[in-house]
């Protein structure tokens, strides 16, 4: 169990396109607005995490027409995120937008995140819990990931719209945007190796 909590830890608070993602909509619309961008990356996490755990994600990524469909997705929509966060300016956010992407946009993201089903495939298929049924298995894995993630996430949240009320020079800003991008595109690289 110890092994499986430090793994949870280490894949979910890492950077990638949903803490990085968060990060930046708390930046530019603050923690409300972030909020529900959170529901949205929470609820497409969960269900990234039933496919996982019910063996519908490795059926369809085992498939290669399937997962080609898939990669050219994620990297479209990632990449995309990615060229709105470098190509912000001076501005610490996706980019200039009236809205924040809110719930649906947190599960879009998830969907199509090559981490989160990494993420999940390694944590469901891997780590067993000894001496437990497969049924009491699944939801203590459940219980643990979300016990982590929840906090590790209002905390990216938190440090993106706390980011937002500093007076970063307008070079800083600019570097941090093309750092988040180049972070977000590094783990989709890592996440599809």
């Amino acid at each position: 169990m110890i092994s499986f909590i430090a793994a949870v830890i280490l894949l979910t608070a890492t950077p990638g396109p949903g803490v990085l993602s968060v990060a930046g909509v708390g930046a530019g619309f603050g923690w409300r607005a972030g909020l529900r961008f959170v529901l949205g990356v929470f609820i497409g996490t969960n269900a990234v995490a039933v496919l996982a755990a019910s063996g519908l994600a490795a059926i369809a990524l085992a498939e290669p027409r399937m997962r080609l469909v898939l990669v050219i997705l994620s990297v479209g929509y990632l990449g995309y995120l990615a060229l709105r966060i470098a190509l912000a300016g001076d501005r610490v956010a996706l980019a200039r937008h009236r809205r924040s992407p809110g719930i649906a946009g947190g599960i879009l993201l998830q969907a199509v995140n090559p981490k989160c089903f990494a993420v999940n495939l390694t944590l469901f298929s891997g780590f067993p819990l000894g001496g437990l049924e497969v049924g009491t298995e699944i939801a203590v894995k459940f219980l643990v990931i979300n016990a982590v993630w929840v906090p590790v996430h209002f905390g990216w949240l938190a440090g993106g719209a706390a980011l937002a009320r500093l007076d970063l020079s307008l070079t800083a800003r600019r570097a941090l945007n093309l750092t988040m991008a180049a972070t977000m595109l590094a783990a989709v690289a890592l996440a599809f190796v």
